[in-house]
């Protein structure tokens, strides 16, 4: 056998039946055969003569491995978030020292973490998971990043190459499969050799709009295989202009509009487009609303032009737009619904102006025109094109009601909760929202006033928010932000990514959970009314002990059921060293999933 194998890597010479020919290979891994011009590009390694594999391999041979490895170093991709497996460890050997693992117990917390820190970075993240077992459980966070717009490099292992026919243990079948349709982009390079490449073609795809995840299927025996060389390294757009003919046209119709009304969607916020908004906003003196579902706050909500958030269905949707003749939509879908409740999209006698960076979502949008673009850059433009309109008079404030019961309510309500966190909120505090039945609560009693500091999920799958904050924390941590992250999770939410506490409380986090204990799927039974769905079973949640489990993984945890608890409790949290979990037992409460609209 030994003999065979040897033949099969060799070729001989004409003439001469014992003598092989091989490549000389210097010590940077580069092919030096004779005739080969200095500086040229290598042959692939398997049009080389005298192939090297992992029998033979050369000393000094660059492998896969090393080109990767330059590869994500020049990228600025240092840091990995992973749970790995028998299939990745031969791309995780040898760890270098300049690279940072982050190990998420379970692979739904571990995207949901690479999420968060993206987001809070700015900077596509890197992800690496165990084979299909791995991504199957990182599926519905996968689906979130995509809906999401974050840049996720995902990469996962595979069985060996000479094994994959006969599908042995592990094997990752129909590997690009498995992750669509929430990737942008799903491979399994054809050779070794393409790896890098493929890797630098996934951050490529990855950053462009609209950004999202992408996937690589890596099997575990092509890392010691020879490169080709240093990988080449890219640099793509990040964002588009609008067509300049379509936006001057939207702008004429904003000028001519009598009563418009502005609706601000997550990309604004991502595209770093708040001060832009904010002055286009005062320019036309239009009311502004956040579109519904929003996964990120884009306009400050104690401004006097702020209206909250569109009711999620579409008969409430349209009757809170009432009296507006030109709906602007910048950033957004054209809506995110949830329940379908009855009714005209739009309010008679109104038109709508979308402009998104998200093909898709244009061509989803159920009425208006659409326009293509990058929310900053059309903000800008239309800064310039729609000049102040003086004859119209700014709204009047909004007045949110924040009257509280007293004596206060035992249990106490969940925006009796939050009001009493308020008092003590940093105010370079970031929130992470992810308490379905308390959302609203949250946004009233904890309003975004600054950029960059409300994070949610776009998708509806519950196990985002939690390893979400851990991931954002990190981003402080890693920057030198030093911004406390305060996450709102409900208890039945924080059940899918328990296990990200665990990385919190390993690396000492400067994050906050605050967890609403109703013992029940609050949400669920609000959508049960509004369908008129009875006796559903399973709603309720008995006998979660929170706080011990909290514990359990290493972080602090308390109970408390006073005002005056919630707040000693708060304050402690603020100046611990690492995370802490409040549960707050809060009162069940009958409410609408969608809130009655006042004609």
């Amino acid at each position: 056998m030994a003999k065979a194998k040897k033949a099969k890597n060799e070729k001989t010479a004409p003439g001469r039946s014992e003598k092989p020919i091989t490549t000389e290979v210097s010590e940077a891994g580069r092919d030096r055969s004779v005739g080969k011009q200095p500086g040229s590009r290598p042959a692939p390694a398997h049009q080389r003569e005298g192939d090297v594999t992992r029998s033979n391999q050369t000393e000094g041979q660059m492998t896969v491995h090393d080109a990767t490895y330059g590869l994500l170093r020049r990228l600025g991709l240092t840091t990995i978030f992973g749970n790995l497996g028998s299939t990745e460890q031969p791309f995780l050997k040898n760890f270098p020292s300049d690279f940072e693992y982050v190990l998420g117990l379970q692979e739904a917390s571990v995207v949901a973490m690479a999420d968060g820190f993206s987001q809070a970075t700015n900077k596509p993240a890197l992800v690496n998971l165990h084979t299909a077992a791995g991504t199957g459980n990182g599926m519905c966070n996968i689906m979130t990043a995509y809906q999401n717009k974050t840049p996720l490099i995902i990469t996962a292992g595979q069985q060996t190459r000479e094994m994959i026919l006969c599908e042995p243990y592990l094997t990752n079948r129909d590997e690009t499969t498995l992750p669509r349709p929430w990737v942008k982009w799903a491979y399994q390079p054809v050779r070794a050799q393409d790896v890098p490449a493929a890797i630098m073609r996934a951050y490529a795809i990855a950053l462009q709009p609209p950004s999202g995840p992408v996937y690589v299927s890596i099997p575990l025996d092509d890392w010691d295989q020879p490169a080709d060389g240093d990988a080449v390294v890219r640099t793509v757009s990040s964002r588009y202009a609008p067509d300049p003919e379509r936006i001057s046209l939207f702008a004429e119709r904003i000028r001519k509009s009598k009563n418009p009304a502005l609706v601000y969607g997550p990309e604004i916020d991502r595209s770093g487009a708040w001060e832009a908004g904010v002055k286009f906003a005062e320019q036309l003196q239009a009311p502004v609303f956040l579109a519904p579902l929003a996964d990120r706050a884009s306009f400050p909500e104690m401004h006097p032009q702020f209206r909250g958030m569109l009711p999620i269905a579409i008969g409430p949707l349209s009757k809170r737009l009432h009296g507006h003749d030109l709906i602007i939509v910048i950033g957004a879908p054209v809506f995110r619904y949830y329940p379908y409740i009855a009714g005209d999209y739009l309010p008679a006698g109104a038109e709508l102006l979308q402009i998104v960076s998200d093909p898709a979502d244009a061509g989803a949008a159920a009425v208006g025109d659409s326009l293509l673009g990058d929310a900053k850059l059309a903000l800008e433009s239309l800064i310039q094109l729609a000049p102040k309109n003086k004859a119209r008079t700014p709204p009047a404030p909004s007045r949110g009601d924040k009257k509280l019961p007293s004596p206060p309510n035992d249990p106490l309500t969940a925006r009796e909760a939050f009001a009493a966190l308020s008092e003590l909120r940093p105010e370079n505090a970031i929130v992470v929202n992810e308490s379905a039945s308390n959302a609203e609560d949250v946004m009233r009693f904890w309003p975004t006033v600054q950029p960059e500091s409300y994070f949610s999920f776009a998708s509806g799958g519950l196990g985002w928010g939690a390893p979400a904050a851990v991931g954002i924390a990190l981003a402080q941590k890693k920057t030198g932000g030093r911004r406390p992250v305060v996450a709102f999770i409900g208890d039945g939410a924080l059940q899918y990514s328990i296990q990200c506490l665990y990385s919190a409380a390993q690396r000492k986090l400067k994050v906050i959970f605050i967890v609403p204990w109703n013992e029940e799927y609050a949400v669920l039974k609000e959508f049960a009314a509004l369908e008129n769905t009875p006796n559903v079973p399973c709603l309720d949640l008995p006998g979660l002990d929170i706080v011990s489990a909290a514990k359990g993984f290493g972080c602090a945890g308390v109970l408390t059921k006073t005002k005056v608890e919630i707040k000693e409790a708060f304050g402690a949290a603020l100046s611990a060293d690492g995370p802490t979990v409040i549960v707050i037992p809060i009162a069940h409460e009958d409410r609408p999933l969608v809130p009655p609209i006042s004609d």
